[in-house]
This record gives structure tokens, C-alpha cells and sequence, in this order.
């Protein structure tokens, strides 16, 4: 026969079997109620990619553990913006051109109709600085961007908003744009051999290199070409801008010119009125939270933590007739930053 003292400890024991087997029951499901967030950005090498990975986390924590997020790479932004509009992601790695060319339906959004809701501004990041890189041994042969003109050049991947950028500038110059692909990887070994005349290099916020361009500056001696006074004068006349780089500030080594030239183009990470204003709006308030500290550890944040705000109204002043989503509207407007011209997505 049993004791009292034994019922007593077997119902406690009962007890705690069928505690922890909900427990059980309770984390998965707990795991399977998170939701989604899939952040569409360019191939594994290319930068878009590793800020995308450095944010992850940053967007977990400010929002509550309530999203998972996964970082998809795509074969250009170009790519990775059409995935988030047919349904394929959340948030879509763009630039200023990029949104340009999908609100005018040019390029490589001719024709094209979304099956979700359109992105619109919901956060500007970094800058870059679209150039022109050649083997050393081949400097001699090149002074100016008019050398490049009907020429072999990989202009960074197909689709790539350095790529894009590059078409507008010799739009503007009215320059013969022959564009090789070529693989990342592949981009010392192309410029070495003659495969190609020269490389598009660029720079974020004259800081950073891309992975792939790191690796190719350390297997091959390359000199930056600069364009020249008059190609200059064109390219503003256009209505781009020309910035100074301190090639000490992104290369390992000398590559010509004491201070490089380039083009900029605004980066961001956009998203559809699908994601809700709170969403934008928390993640806008972790990264502002953090920017000195991301800055510490990508320099290509540097702009952005300078001046947060100033880079949300830069990327919406270039295309002012897009939306802007409501959580970046909605933050905007806290710091005294919304322009009563811009229009809210709907």
C-alpha cells in the first residue's frame, strides 16, 4: 500500500512530467508564431550582403523577438527589389537610382507591375562612390573616363546600382558603355589578363571596400583613373555630383592619384506599406539608437551617424514623388524633419 507521503510524490512528479512536456509543447509553437522578415539583398562578397548580416540582430532585439529575420541574397538589387514587390521578401536593398528607374519603369523595370504593395522610403544607410580602377601595369593607357568609352569593362554586376550609376554617367557624357560579366571572384584575374580594359571599383563613404575588391587589391597592383576637368563639368551639368576619396581611407596601398574621384549613389533598404508603420518605425529608432556604435564597426556608417536624419530627407529628396512609409514618415516628423510636400504610402 501506498503512503500519503507517496501519493504526495507522485503527484508532484506527475506534475512536473507534464509541465515540462508543455513546455515542450509550448516552444515550438512560440518559434513557428514569429514572423518573417526576409531581407532581399545582393550576392555573398558584395556590401549590400554584409551590412544586411551586421543588421540582423539590431532588428531581432527592436522588435521584441516577435521576427526572425534571414538575410536572401539576390544576383543584383535590381533582382532583390522585384523579389520583395512579387511577394518574395520584406525588405529590399535599393538606391536612389534604383528607385528612380522603378518609379519611371525604365531599364530593368520596363513593363514590370508588382503583385504586392510598392516600396517606398523607409531608410537611407550609406553612400557610395562609383569609380574607375585599372591594372597597374596598364595605367599608361588610360588619363581620362573618355579612354574607357567602347572599351571592355565590367562595370560591377549587371543590375548592381554601380552598374546603373555607371550608364547614367556616360549618359551624360555621352560615352560608348560596353559592359563584360564577369564572375567577383574573377575580377583580378580578368583585369590582369586583359579580359578587360578596367574595373568600376567603388567605396562606401570613402571608407570601405567591397569583399571582392579587398581580395583583387591584394593579388594585383590597380591605379584608380579620375576623370578629367571637363568630363567633371559634364557630370554636374547633368545634375550628378562629383566627391572627392581619400584612397588612404578605403585602399591598403597607393593606386595612383592622391585624391580619387567618384560619383555618388544613396543606398538603403526599403520596404511595401505591407510591413507595418510600427515595424519601420522601431527599427529606424534601434538603428538611430546605434549609430555611433555601427559606425565603430563598419566605417561606411560614418555619414549616417553624422547626421541620421539629414540622410532620410537626402534619399527622399531624390525621388521626391515616391511614397514614404509611414514609420519613417512618423519618425521624420518627430525630429522635425517631415516636408509637408513629401506624401505618406497608403
Amino acid at each position: 500500500m501506498l503512503k500519503a507521503g507517496s501519493h504526495f510524490r507522485f503527484a508532484i512528479s506527475v506534475a512536473t512530467v507534464v509541465a515540462v512536456f508543455a513546455g515542450l509543447a509550448i516552444g515550438p509553437a512560440s518559434a513557428q508564431e514569429r514572423k518573417s522578415l526576409r531581407w532581399a539583398t545582393a550576392p555573398v562578397g558584395s556590401y549590400g550582403y554584409q551590412i544586411a548580416a551586421l543588421m540582423t540582430r539590431i532588428v531581432e532585439e527592436a522588435l521584441g523577438g516577435q521576427y526572425t529575420v534571414t538575410v536572401q541574397p539576390y544576383a543584383s538589387p535590381t533582382v532583390a527589389m522585384k523579389a520583395v514587390m512579387d511577394g518574395n521578401g520584406e525588405i529590399a536593398y535599393t538606391a536612389d537610382i534604383g528607385m528612380t528607374q522603378f518609379q519611371q519603369r525604365i531599364g530593368g523595370f520596363k513593363d514590370y507591375k508588382p503583385k504586392m504593395p510598392e516600396i517606398a522610403h523607409s531608410w537611407y544607410a550609406y553612400p557610395m562612390e562609383s569609380m574607375m580602377a585599372v591594372a597597374a601595369k596598364d595605367a599608361d593607357k588610360f588619363k581620362c573616363w573618355k579612354d574607357f568609352s567602347g572599351k571592355p569593362v565590367f562595370y560591377t554586376n549587371a543590375g548592381f546600382m554601380n552598374w546603373l550609376n555607371w550608364q547614367r554617367i556616360y549618359k551624360a557624357l555621352g560615352y560608348d558603355f560596353k559592359h563584360v560579366q564577369i564572375d567577383l571572384k574573377s575580377n583580378a584575374d580578368a583585369m590582369e589578363s586583359g579580359t578587360i580594359a578596367g574595373s568600376a571599383t567603388y567605396t562606401t563613404a570613402g571608407k570601405s571596400l567591397a569583399s571582392y575588391w579587398k581580395e583583387t587589391e591584394i593579388r594585383l597592383d590597380i591605379r584608380v583613373v579620375n576623370p578629367c576637368p571637363d568630363e567633371v563639368a559634364k557630370i554636374k551639368a547633368a545634375g550628378l555630383a562629383v566627391v572627392e576619396v581619400d584612397p588612404k581611407g578605403a585602399f591598403s596601398k597607393p593606386v595612383g592619384p592622391a585624391m580619387l574621384q567618384g560619383v555618388p549613389i544613396l543606398f538603403g533598404y526599403n520596404m511595401g506599406t505591407n510591413i507595418p508603420e510600427d515595424v519601420v518605425y522601431k527599427m529606424l529608432n534601434a538603428f538611430y539608437k546605434n549609430k555611433d556604435d555601427l559606425a565603430k564597426s563598419e566605417p561606411g556608417f560614418t555619414p549616417m551617424a553624422k547626421d541620421f536624419v539629414g540622410m532620410q530627407v537626402q534619399g527622399i529628396n531624390a525621388n521626391p514623388d515616391i511614397p514614404v512609409h509611414p514609420g519613417l514618415a512618423r519618425f521624420l516628423k518627430e525630429h522635425k524633419a517631415w516636408n509637408e510636400k513629401w506624401k505618406v504610402a497608403k
